[in-house]
């Protein structure tokens, strides 16, 4: 008696759907062009009003990213400084509270040109993306910032007193948040080579001492300030990162 496999098309009905774009709609290029134009608008109009938003409510902001110095006295060294402070915080925030919607807008952009398995990878890799953006802000508000003050408070405290620039500071702690949470985007990357085919977790593990090295220059060049302090924690943190990420790619079996 002959053994019909009934597996075999059923994987392949399978894949071939995983393969399809639904709802393929033909464009002309002036449909493509005028369809990004109107995400690029509200993107903006997003941003403006993100803004606008926390500029409203800028005095608590600016009190809430004051926590980590304590005690620390700030300065305004010019006419105005701290007006434009207040512009600065609430562009770095309306653009973060912004961010979700401007995502949305790309997607929508992107999407119609994709597969099924290609927009199953795609909302993985922004669900992953948009939480370890987070994850990086809370490590650097929560950990890097309090021990990087901490070690330039103590190290001058018995000769100059602590009153800083309200300038330079936002300007250190926001540089400082922003590219950690850039630096915690480390196993994305990893997982999107990983799936493509570019790299494999054996490959990424065999080159570690190139990693721990690259991590610490990744740790200085990130990091606004030059005290040791920061640099190793961020490089540590970007170890961390890597690892988990060649841990994720083995466990997939890439």
């Amino acid at each position: 008696m002959a053994i019909i496999d009934t597996k075999t098309p059923s994987m392949t009905d399978q894949q071939t759907y995983l393969d399809e774009i639904p709802n393929d709609v033909e464009m002309s290029l002036f449909d493509h062009l005028e369809e990004l134009r109107k995400r690029i608008f509200y993107g903006l109009i997003a941003v403006v009003i993100g803004i606008i938003g926390c500029f409203i409510f800028v005095k608590p902001l600016v009190q809430w990213l004051q926590f980590p110095a304590q005690d620390v006295k700030f300065l305004q060294l010019a006419p105005g400084e701290f007006f434009f402070v207040s512009i600065k915080v609430a562009g770095y925030s309306g653009f973060l509270i912004s961010s979700p919607f401007i995502l949305y807008q790309i997607l929508q952009f992107i999407l119609p040109g994709l597969t099924r398995r290609e927009r199953r990878l795609l909302g993985l890799v922004v669900l992953g993306s948009s939480v370890l953006f987070l994850v990086g802000l809370a490590f650097a508000y929560w950990a890097l910032i309090p021990a990087t003050l901490q070690f330039f408070i103590n190290y001058g405290a018995d000769i100059v007193a602590q009153s800083w620039s309200i300038d330079r500071y936002f300007e250190f702690i926001l540089l400082l948040m922003f590219s950690t949470g850039l630096a915690f985007q480390i196993p994305i990357i990893q997982l999107i080579l990983g799936f493509l085919g570019v790299v494999s977790s054996k490959q990424m593990l065999k080159g570690w001492r190139i990693i721990v090295l690259s991590s610490v220059i990744l740790g200085a060049v990130l990091t606004p300030s030059t005290d040791p302090l920061t640099q190793s924690l961020l490089a540590t943190a970007v170890l961390g990162l890597y690892f988990g990420g060649v841990v994720i790619l083995k466990l997939t079996g890439n």
